[in-house]
């Protein structure tokens, strides 16, 4: 799914003041394809990859706690608490993955001056400081604690809602209702927070290929900066490519999360006997 996100941050980011640099997911594709290749559409996936196995691990382990700790596993539709201990993960998770989302995206926008992501890295921390890995991490929790809040929410509801909250069925689940509410969840989620995400990416990218210069770290002031020069449609920009790419990713996520989760539990059954 990496080469949709890939697009996503191409419709996103800016050539100059006022220019979009793609408008269309088919038209950033073939333009990606043409220029650079296949390679094109990967480029900064290292980067994701040496993040994501902590994130997520942080991610995961500080949502149960968080879910145990306000009564997200009580009976009922509990979406305050399943809500409150998604938001708690985010904050955990992004501290994480706040400096590697910023050298992904550096890597991915058209005309990156960067060779790989070690040179990323250096070149941003050297003439930028280290403030510029965390410049968006305000705006990131912003963007990602409504978008985990509801994703959670949904996820959690979608599932007794598909099973059938108090039948027989509800602990068996099954991996077919993990993937549809968690590709409901996904996709509803990251459609809903497209702006804030708009605003995340144009802040990671400040300076980089673009003039613009957003002067502040908050997250209205750029939004209405963007609406006012750009229109509203361009805090929409690439929500299409941003719903193609959670919808599976958090089916996928989820998943094998809770398969994960089942099969470990049984080894501590089994150990018990």
């Amino acid at each position: 799914m990496f080469p949709v996100d890939t697009i996503k941050t191409r419709m996103q980011a800016l050539a100059h003041p006022g220019q979009q640099l793609h408008l269309s997911v088919r038209h950033a594709m073939r333009a990606v394809l043409r220029r650079e290749g296949v390679a094109g559409l990967y480029r900064g996936v290292t980067a994701m990859a040496l993040g994501a196995g902590p994130g997520h691990a942080l991610y995961f382990a500080t949502y149960e706690k968080a879910k145990h700790l306000y009564g997200g596993n009580r009976k009922g539709h509990q979406l305050v608490a399943t809500a409150g201990a998604g938001a708690t993960a985010t904050i955990v998770n992004d501290a994480c993955m706040t400096p590697w989302d910023v050298v992904k995206q550096r890597m991915q926008v058209s005309h990156s001056p960067y060779r790989n992501i070690f040179h990323c890295a250096k070149s941003t921390y050297r003439h930028e400081g280290l403030s510029a890995f965390y410049r968006s991490y305000w705006t990131t929790l912003v963007m990602n604690v409504p978008y985990t809040a509801l994703q959670f929410m949904l996820y959690e509801s979608s599932k007794k809602l598909l099973v059938g909250e108090g039948t027989a069925d509800e602990e068996e689940e099954g991996l077919k209702v993990q993937f549809v509410a968690g590709g409901i969840a996904g996709g509803t989620a990251a459609a809903a927070t497209t702006p804030l995400d708009v605003v995340k990416t144009r802040l990671q990218l400040e300076g980089l290929g673009s003039a613009t210069r957003y002067q502040t770290m908050s997250v209205i002031p750029v939004m209405r900066r963007i609406a006012a020069e750009e229109g509203a449609a361009a805090l929409w920009s690439g929500w299409r490519p941003r719903v193609l790419f959670n919808a599976p990713a958090a089916a996928i996520c989820w998943g094998v999360y809770e398969t994960c989760k089942t099969f470990l539990a049984g080894d501590d059954v089994a150990d018990q006997v």
